[in-house]
């Protein structure tokens, strides 16, 4: 089953930023038992734009689509067999992110 993890970041409280050596040992961790699918992190949310095409014209707007102090700092893409691994590597990923993790499974 795959699962859409995201990181989340925290304009008022933010993660460390020294944190790039554990999370690519957790990353080189997760293709070594095949959980791996795709990762990346993400711009600040000042480099977003929102396009709305639902009217009679596109409309763009700056900045995210919900201004909050919290936001999406990265995901990834995991493989695994059922939710309870998803879980614990979620645990993990907090940890080794040092961000809040949320975890969500593809339809």
């Amino acid at each position: 089953m795959r699962y859409l993890v995201s990181v989340i970041d925290d304009k008022s409280n933010p993660g460390s930023t020294d944190r790039q050596p554990a999370i690519s040992a957790f990353n080189e961790r997760l293709v070594a038992e095949g959980c791996w699918v795709f990762a990346g992190g993400l711009a600040d949310t000042d480099a977003a734009t929102v396009i709305d095409n639902r009217g009679e014209q596109a409309v763009f707007s700056d900045g995210p689509f919900v201004e909050s102090k919290e936001y999406l700092a990265g995901l990834w893409i995991w493989e695994v067999p059922d939710l309870d691994v998803a879980l614990t590597l979620a645990t993990e990923a907090s940890r080794a992110c040092d961000r809040k993790i949320e975890v969500r499974p593809f339809q």
